[in-house]
């Protein structure tokens, strides 16, 4: 409970998630020539000029989208482009808003406005539409395939483990684990780097990232664990598979988090937010939730964890309270043999497939043996 109310803390970091993708300037984390002609142009001409919303429709319907736009208040200049082919070119100037969050809803409202008026004659795109399009389909992707994977997962860890229990508490912590490095990268991003925002594709990479590499580590504990319990009781079983693994589990994530740290030093904010995301959440997993969160459910649940396998001993109705399994050494087949020449002095053979034990006389009330 402590571990997981600790973790529950890291993730409340996600408030200070920033949504809605990276602009152009945002992405280098330097200054390079093309940042600073945008501030130049930024300064010297109308708010939105240097980077005008691109509305192409034909000419059967220019009219009706020239008129439709100027009404919209956050328009400020139309001018005409390029004309080809049929199509004109119009280049839309919105004013600024509150936040790049702000434009885009805009743009993405202009666009819906003027499907309704030339559909489908009509397309709206830009530098803002881009990265509107791009933040659409992120969270498509997120909806698609985080579930996909965490069913393929499910899937793989059932067949390895021969149970439900178990595949299910391994995904849980997983999910507990990425939220929680969402939440400190987030935090990270804000205060530490001052990134303006978050690259679209970020949450996704590193989903797939750290659920591959936490399972990973999920199947050399508890397969070990699940051998250890052919022998012994789950909670030693728990015990012994932690003392077999963990060491290697810590050590190939310290390398591998050491390997993406590495990464920080490039100029792209993108691969800076995932190099940073991937390092503290394999850290967070291998030094935490390996370690203490996973052994602690396992010796919390008990043989419950193996269902419905027979590891699971004393769960059905029709079983008593499980035993702990011992390993039988041979079968001894006691045989006594009575010699009637003077005093008697009984000979005890142990016989078994394997093993012969002879007794011979007795001496001063015990046997001695040869």
């Amino acid at each position: 409970m402590v571990t997981v109310i600790g973790l529950g803390v890291c993730a409340s970091g996600l408030a200070s998630y920033k949504a809605g993708g990276l602009s152009n300037a945002d992405v280098f984390l330097g200054r390079p020539d093309s940042v600073v002609g945008q501030e130049a142009a930024a300064r010297h001409f109308p708010a939105g000029a240097a980077d005008p919303v691109q509305v192409v429709t034909t000419e059967q319907y220019v009219r009706d989208v020239i008129v439709d736009t100027a009404q919209r208040p956050e328009v400020t200049a139309i001018s005409l482009g390029a004309a080809g082919n049929g199509d004109i070119l119009l280049n839309v100037t919105v004013r600024a808003g509150d936040g790049e969050e702000s434009e885009q809803q805009e743009v993405l409202a202009l666009r819906d406005r003027l499907r309704a008026v030339a559909a489908p004659d009509v397309n709206v795109g830009g530098n803002v539409a881009l990265v509107a399009d791009l933040e659409r389909g992120a969270q498509r992707d997120r909806a698609l395939i985080i579930p996909l994977v965490l069913l393929v997962v499910f899937v793989v860890l059932a067949l390895l483990l021969r149970s439900l229990v178990a595949p299910l508490l391994l995904l849980a912590t997983v999910v507990v684990s990425f939220l929680a490095t969402l939440g400190i990268s987030s935090l990270a991003f804000a205060h530490l780097f001052g990134f303006a925002g978050v690259d679209q594709g970020f949450v996704l990479l590193v989903f797939v990232f750290l659920v591959a590499l936490g399972v990973d580590y999920n199947i050399f504990l508890m397969h070990r664990v699940r051998e250890e319990a052919h022998r012994h009781s789950t909670a030693h079983s728990a015990i012994l598979g932690l003392g077999a693994t963990g060491g290697v589990i810590t050590s190939a994530g310290v390398v591998l988090a050491g390997t993406f740290a590495v990464l920080v030093v490039l100029p792209l904010t993108q691969t800076v937010q995932i190099a940073f995301a991937v390092a503290v959440g394999v850290l967070l997993d291998t030094m935490i939730v390996r370690s203490v969160l996973v052994t602690a459910l396992t010796l919390d649940v008990g043989d419950a964890v193996w269902w419905p396998s027979r590891l699971a001993r004393g769960l059905s109705w029709w079983h008593r309270a499980g035993r702990p399994v011992r390993r039988q050494g041979p079968r001894v087949r006691p045989q006594v043999m009575l010699r009637p020449r003077g005093l008697v002095r009984p000979r005890v053979m142990l016989r078994s497939s394997r093993v012969v034990l002879m007794k011979g006389e007795k001496m001063e009330g015990e046997f001695s043996g040869k």
